[in-house]
């Protein structure tokens, strides 16, 4: 008599289940279609916006002690940023989160008493002919208040000076990898949620029982499909970015191995969600508001659309906290920065421990029946 295979049974029941979830118009529409369209829409957008507001560092050896400083500083077109280290500095230049380094000297003169000059990356390149025109402006203002007969108390040193030729960093860098993270939450929350709840609700795992297929691999079987769908719409995603819209991929095919590590790792932490909801569940309607409360503040304040940055002081941590900001950190530093997964191990710990609490409390609600 052959010997039941807990793996074979398993293998079928992944078959099955990827079948079903390749026939779900839900499944497609909230794991690819959905986040597809709004790459696309960004992917065109570009970089175009409303009227900025350009984020400068104020150089070692500035001047601060003069009045076009303090016009600077109070300008609101302009805001004056710190960084803790050299090393995030030079990633918000090289990323063209800050237009540049600005300094301002005494020229030993009465009139121009000062000069200044910025300097950055050629990421800023597109911002440096509206920001030389916004300090154009506030060193006029601040030469008309102080001399009747309007000599400039300040001038340009020179041209903008490139410190470094970097990569472009495009729109497409921070939304492909923030929408792929979307994807994986949807899929593990709504997907796993909604599948074990219909399992239980059609008797399906009551005929499972009837069978020696154990209980753990009835789950390993469904994770599976779930999965093996979800690495190849994140491979879709990520290819379809590079070649439509130019998604920087700095080591090609090892960056793409990377992404789909961490899209594994992010997927799994996510499924845990998915299995505390078909456990809190108690018909089919409930589902939607427990899944929502759980992705809904992670689609929003987890750095899918916007930096964390933007968000007020008080925000931020909570938007720190969440394992989809994480995981989207993660895929932008390896994605555009080339860096490895040692290299983003702190972002990974961070998910592994959410995994962590997160089957800890999946163990305890899940119900089988």
């Amino acid at each position: 008599m052959q010997k039941y295979s807990q793996v074979t049974a398993m293998l079928a029941i992944t078959k099955a289940s990827l079948r079903a979830i390749l026939r779900s118009p839900s499944a497609v529409v909230f794991s690819f279609v959905f986040p597809f369209i709004f790459i696309i829409v960004f992917g065109f957008i570009g970089d175009s916006g409303g009227t900025p507001v350009y984020k400068l560092v104020i150089a070692k050896d500035c001047d601060t002690s003069n009045a076009l400083y303090d016009s600077i500083r109070a300008s609101n077109r302009i805001r004056i940023v710190t960084f803790a280290d050299e090393k995030e500095l030079r990633t918000n230049l090289v990323k063209g989160r800050v237009a540049g380094i600005l300094k301002i000297s005494k020229t030993g003169q009465v009139v121009p008493a000062y000069s200044y000059q910025l300097s950055s990356t050629n990421a800023s390149d597109d911002k440096w002919p509206q920001l030389l025109s916004v300090l154009n402006s506030i060193s006029n203002r601040v030469s008309n208040s102080m001399y009747p007969n309007r000599p400039s108390y300040a001038v340009p040193d020179r041209q903008p000076v490139n410190i470094e030729t970097v990569r472009e960093y495009k729109t497409i860098d921070f939304i492909l990898p923030g929408q792929l993270g979307f994807s994986l939450l949807s899929s593990g929350v709504f997907g796993v949620a909604f599948m074990f709840f219909n399992l239980r609700n059609t008797l399906v795992l009551k005929r499972f029982f009837a069978t020696p297929i154990s209980r753990t691999h009835i789950v390993l079987g469904e994770a599976l499909s779930r999965v093996i769908f979800q690495m190849i719409t994140a491979i879709v995603i990520i290819l379809a970015g590079r070649y439509l819209f130019g998604f920087t991929l700095v080591n090609g095919f090892w960056t793409l191995l990377d992404m789909l590590i961490l899209s594994f790792i992010g997927l799994l932490v996510f499924m845990g969600f998915g299995f505390i909801v078909s456990g809190l569940a108690k018909n089919e309607g409930t589902i939607p508001p427990f899944a929502n409360l759980i992705t809904m503040p992670q689609f929003l304040i987890g750095g899918t659309f916007f930096s964390i940055e933007a968000f007020p002081k008080w925000l931020q941590p909570i938007s720190k906290a969440m394992p989809l900001t994480h995981l989207n950190t993660a895929m932008r530093n390896v994605a555009f920065e080339g860096q490895n997964l040692w290299d983003v191990r702190m972002e990974i710990g961070i998910l592994l421990l959410w995994g962590i609490a997160v089957y800890i409390a999946a163990v305890k609600v899940f119900k089988w029946e």
